[in-house]
């Protein structure tokens, strides 16, 4: 581990001489991208350097407690030998998190889709919750949300919709909303009082760039058709509505939320993107996903992994596991407890990897 920190030091140092570079400073695109690469190392190298500070003072108070004739100076020198080792023990630890390999897309926004399962209009009724969940949390978070496409029931539920999240660190927060959403409750048109079980599914998938996904014009149809659902005055009077399917995947995606179609169309290639992405991205990572599935069983979205008890106000994550009974708070979308809990299981776990 420390010959890795000393590389990272080495670099952050050689770093900042070339940012103080004239050449490089005249040189924008590659300056922009120098600043990013330094700024990334800042904190490990500053962390680090506190580190051998206090392993420096570890060694001058043993002097002092071993050499000194001053009962009172040794006594002092113990005092002070105790909080650096603990202080030590905490930056070692702090310096294992900051060398785990970090998400590439944590600082991403994402685009998050809710879908019903099996269960029906209760299905629908559910998706429509955790969809309003979502909803809540990103207006707690100070996220900007941007509607995509929704998919009615005509009961108040959904069969699928998509959004846009928009906010520094979404995708690090949500990414482990990905899954089979269990509801146990007794639905509303339920007249003998019994608890049903239905589900619905969430995907989270991070925004991509132009330049990281190409889609070429020949790979892509286009089809127009109109709105349905609440819309406004455009729906079902024009064939704003808008479905792309990519031919080489058989991917579909439809928009039907925005007013024109062109604005259909861009959300629509949007959200593709985002998924052609995603599938990349599992073909790359395939084997750390076999691992992390064997591990604790996810990975895998039709693996439920999280179930809402409302008879007993209770949530359930079934890959830690964790119940909070917070039910009501926890669908008005105060569901960071259970995400900080997630984080830091997978940041355990991932620290297990590193050390062996």
């Amino acid at each position: 581990m420390f010959d890795k920190l000393d590389f990272i030091v080495e670099k952050y140092e050689e770093l900042g001489h070339k940012l103080s570079d004239p050449e490089v400073i005249n040189d924008q695109k590659n300056w922009q991208r120098l600043m990013k690469e330094h700024a990334e190392l800042a904190e490990i190298a500053e962390v680090y350097k506190v580190y051998k500070e206090t392993e420096k003072g570890i060694e001058e108070a043993q002097m002092l407690r071993d050499e000194s004739d001053d009962d009172e100076m040794r006594e002092l020198a113990k005092m002070e030998l105790s909080e650096l080792q603990d202080k030590k023990e905490t930056l070692s630890n702090d310096l294992k998190k900051l060398l785990l390999p970090k998400d590439p897309n944590d600082s991403r926004n994402v685009i998050l889709e809710v879908r019903a399962g099996a269960g029906g209009d209760e299905a629908g009724l559910f998706a429509a919750e955790l969809l309003r969940m979502y909803t809540r949390y990103a207006e707690l978070k100070r996220w900007k949300i941007e509607v995509l496409n929704t998919n009615e029931t005509g009961v108040g539920g959904i069969k699928e919709a998509s959004v846009m999240i928009k906010g520094n660190g979404a995708y690090s927060r949500l990414k482990y909303e990905s899954g089979t959403h269990r509801v146990q409750r007794i639905p509303q048109t339920e007249s003998g009082g019994r608890i049903h079980t239905s589900t619905a599914t969430v995907a989270v998938l991070p925004e991509v760039d132009d330049v990281e996904v190409e889609i070429k014009p020949n790979d892509i149809r286009v089809d127009v058709f109109r709105s349905s659902g609440n819309g406004g005055q455009s729906v079902n009077t024009t064939d704003s509505a808008v479905r792309v399917t990519h031919l080489p995947t058989g991917l579909v995606v439809t928009c039907q939320d925005g007013k024109s179609q062109l604005s259909n169309k861009e959300k629509a290639l949007q959200v593709l993107k985002a998924r052609l992405y995603e599938r990349e991205l599992s073909k790359q990572n395939e084997e750390i996903a076999e691992q992390r599935r064997s591990q604790v069983g996810t990975g895998d979205r039709s693996a439920k992994i999280r179930t809402y008890n409302f008879p007993q106000t209770r949530i359930t994550d079934h890959r830690i596991p964790i119940t909070i009974y917070k039910l009501e708070a926890f669908m008005n979308g105060e569901i960071d407890e259970m995400i900080d809990a997630l984080a830091t299981f997978y940041q355990a776990e991932a620290l297990k990897t590193l050390e062996s």
